[in-house]
């Protein structure tokens, strides 16, 4: 299943001069962006993120590079699936919900994520849905995981038709916040747990966003190529490019970066076609390839900052 627009307004680069934003392909970025960069080391050890996807294809096309990035940091990271992706695969329905299992597995072994979580609704329903049981499933598991950073589709993104997508979001925000309150869920506290806030969200969007922070996926380009190969039974990624090389042989012609093998057809196809999104939001920030998002960081301590800056010792 090819997402919307994905190869009709990737590529299109506009710059306007209404407050100071930039628009790529629909998405507006302000004209204070943060560019993260790759860090040395593991500066990230002990932290826990969740990448959260309606379905299996989202991390991979939105938002592997970040993971893949974070993870080579210090993160330990989980993969959490909402649906059962029943709408969108080859054959019947059963094969479909097996086939994207199957590819959302792989997907997590990919990146490096260490365990899957499916929830398992049904596709494209997820408005029918009780957004309360959701919600508390997501708080149990934050809680839980000890989760600080999670990677999913924006709730406030503009013009998403797809009810899984904005669904998603939108809970996933709320359970970031309700997972460290104190009251809420008390049989989870008798079972062991604490309550956990959930400090940082990288949101994307498929649409237009505001965007505040570019992630520099440079140097896991190649990760994120091996996550969108593995995602088989839908998205435009799998080996289309081998199957674009051979009907192109056909027709007595070719793409030279999809060079003279099938593996590298696939992969070259999707790293410069697939992800030209990632290179056109790149290219606006001197990076090779980077990926857009709607940063929200920990709260500040105005508390905790005001007595560090002004304190004194009591005679």
């Amino acid at each position: 299943m090819l997402r919307r627009s994905f190869f009709t307004t990737i590529g299109a680069v506009v710059a306007t001069k209404s407050f100071g934003q930039v628009v790529t392909d629909g998405t507006a970025m302000t004209s204070q962006i943060f560019v993260e960069r790759p860090l040395s080391g593991t500066p990230h050890a002990g932290k826990v993120l969740a990448a959260i996807q309606p379905h299996s294809d989202d991390i991979p096309i939105f938002a592997a590079g970040a993971v893949a990035k974070l993870l080579r940091e210090g993160y330990t990271g989980y993969l959490f699936r909402m649906t059962n992706d029943d709408m969108a695969g080859p054959g019947t329905v059963g094969d479909t919900v097996l086939a994207n299992e199957k590819d959302n597995d792989a997907v997590a072994q990919a990146l490096g994520l260490k365990k899957v979580f499916n929830l398992n609704y049904a596709n494209h329903q997820m408005d029918k849905e009780s957004r309360l049981e959701i919600r508390a499933r997501l708080i149990f598991l934050f809680r839980l995981l000890k989760i600080d950073t999670v990677i999913c589709y924006d709730p406030v993104a503009h013009y998403e038709e797809n009810p899984d997508h904005y669904v998603t979001s939108q809970v996933v925000e709320a359970a970031c916040w309700m997972a460290g309150g104190s009251k809420d869920y008390p049989e989870h506290f008798a079972a062991g747990l604490s309550p956990h806030s959930v400090q940082e969200k990288y949101y994307f969007s498929r649409g237009p966003q505001v965007v505040n922070r570019v992630v520099d996926i440079s140097s896991v380009i190649d990760v994120k190529v091996a996550a969108n190969r593995v995602n088989m039974a839908q998205g435009p990624a799998g080996n289309h490019g081998a199957a674009l090389r051979k009907s192109l042989a056909e027709r007595g012609m070719k793409l030279p970066i999809l060079g003279e093998d099938d593996e590298t057809a696939s992969n070259q196809f999707i790293k410069h076609i697939m992800l030209k999104r990632d290179a056109d939001v790149g290219k606006l920030h001197g990076l090779q390839f980077a990926e857009p998002f709607h940063y929200i960081g920990p709260e500040p301590d105005f508390v905790g900052d005001y007595v560090k800056k002004n304190a004194v010792k009591a005679r």
